[in-house]
């Protein structure tokens, strides 16, 4: 075969993969291509007032796209125009929406511009325990006050499980003035809840559901992964792209289902408020790019590999003596890509260092009991198939858990003591003091570490010696004064 052969064909293949549109990574290449004189930010002018290493580090070309909107007919975010217009009508069709707005500070813009444009000063707010910390957020900018559903506990593995339609239906019985549920669906670890018929509920209450599906981006795009609460009858869902989708950090999406009951228009104008008025069009672009990706046959294919490679995974684990994968069973599913491991004779943090240390390998996170490992579009087999004999490797092994000399838990499990609103307590005269001194204080400040961002402490709340063991890490906590 000729190399003039070989150039022909590799052409086609590319084209076989860049046929879906891509309006803003188009728009960007074709500024790229035709650059002009620059007198406007950024102030790097293509790379040029860069530090040399940085320049060298990230790339001239990476210098030379990090441009603002307006410039280069790439169109504006707020009002949406030109080919960001266009990037986000064709997201909206990706994913089953009437709506979709790009987010430049990760989900939890789109959470706070939720809470900002649907919630008010004292209306309830029901939600569940393991909420991300920007759901608080935005409460305590709205006002808005949470009433806490409870999710299931899974003890043995230490984690939050599902929440359940009939808490659902119990708390808006108990609460007919409540104003929204909003519901955080996958759990970080990967449990599904029963979104269709929790929708069923909110529509018979005529309360809008929003569903935090930060964790779930993907399910759109493939048939052995759950439905998105899009289609199940979810009035607003938020999308992390860049934690699975393949977009870069910081770029998640906010969609308005197709029937929706709130008002998209609120929406946008409290995005308005939070979003930077000089957007970066590489976050933007690279959003662009991850549905256009997940959209094509190629991103199809990467995500079928995903979930063949986390069953392989599973099929591995299966085999092993002392460590166990957290598998569905009655009363909740889970995302498959998202496999949450355990050691019967080691905490999750003490595994997680053996893997770091012993094999290379980082896994997404870990806590008390067991660490979370993800199947990304981005892995390979030989990735599964290495990480598959290191387990087998420490399964053989007799190591010793150490990590209880540290005395210190991860997981928040502790039902909340209310003393104060999160708004109020927020904004009270605080002092700060050593955490011992704390107890039987009421906390003034959100204490959740990321991930996965839930909140041991909010605004608000009995501080109680059992908190003590998730703060380790603290010296000092603000108390009301």
């Amino acid at each position: 075969m000729t190399n003039v052969t070989k150039k022909a064909m590799n052409k086609l293949q590319e084209n076989k993969y860049t046929r879906i549109k891509a309006p803003i990574v188009e728009a960007l290449k074709q500024a790229y291509e035709t650059p002009s004189y620059q007198f406007h930010i950024p102030g790097h002018t293509r790379g040029n007032g860069s530090l040399p290493e940085f320049k060298k580090l990230i790339g001239k070309k990476a210098l030379c796209i990090d441009t603002t909107d307006e410039f280069d007919g790439l169109g504006t975010l707020h009002p949406a125009t030109g080919p960001i217009k266009e990037a986000q009508e064709l997201a909206a069709k990706a994913f089953g929406a009437k709506k979709t707005f790009f987010l430049i500070n990760g989900s939890t813009a789109g959470n706070l511009a939720l809470a900002m444009s649907l919630t008010r000063k004292g209306q309830k707010v029901i939600t569940n325990r393991n909420c991300h910390r920007s759901i608080l957020t935005g409460m305590i900018i709205s006002g808005a006050e949470p009433l806490w559903l409870i999710p299931k506990k899974f003890e043995e593995w230490g984690i939050w499980g599902n929440v359940t339609p009939e808490s659902v239906e119990e708390m808006l019985e108990k609460n007919p003035d409540a104003g929204m549920v909003w519901i955080t669906n996958p759990t970080y670890e990967g449990v599904v809840s029963d979104v269709k018929s929790i929708a069923e509920i909110c529509k018979k209450h005529n309360v809008p559901l929003i569903v935090d599906e930060a964790h779930a981006c993907l399910w759109n795009f493939n048939n052995h992964l759950p439905t998105s609460a899009l289609k199940l009858g979810a009035d607003a869902v938020v999308h992390s792209l860049h934690k699975t989708g393949g977009s870069m950090s910081q770029s998640s999406m906010l969609h308005i289902s197709e029937n929706s009951i709130i008002d998209e228009d609120s929406v946008e104008k409290a995005l308005k408020l939070l979003h930077t008025t000089s957007p970066s069009l590489m976050l933007l672009a690279s959003l662009d790019a991850a549905r256009a990706n997940l959209d094509s046959p190629r991103g199809r294919k990467q995500l079928e590999r995903a979930v063949q490679n986390a069953k392989y995974l599973r099929r591995e684990i299966d085999k092993l003596e002392h460590i166990h994968h957290l598998q569905p069973d009655f009363g909740y599913k889970t995302d498959i890509t998202k496999i949450f491991i355990k050691d019967d004779r080691l905490s999750g943090k003490r595994l997680e260092s053996i893997l770091e240390i012993d094999f290379n390998i980082e896994v997404e996170s870990a806590s008390d009991a067991g660490l979370l490992i993800l199947s990304n579009i981005g892995n390979t087999r030989s990735d599964m198939q290495y990480l598959a004999k290191c387990l087998q490797k420490i399964d053989k092994t007799n190591y010793t858990d150490i990590y209880y000399l540290e005395k210190k838990k991860h997981m928040p499990m502790l039902t909340p003591i209310i003393k104060m609103t999160l708004r109020e307590a927020f904004y009270s005269h605080k002092e700060t003091v050593p955490k011992e001194q704390a107890i039987g204080r009421i906390c003034a400040e959100v204490i959740a570490e990321c991930p996965p961002g839930i909140a041991v402490l909010l605004p608000g709340e009995l501080i109680t010696e059992e908190h003590l063991p998730y703060l380790v890490d603290y010296d000092t906590v603000e108390v009301i004064k």
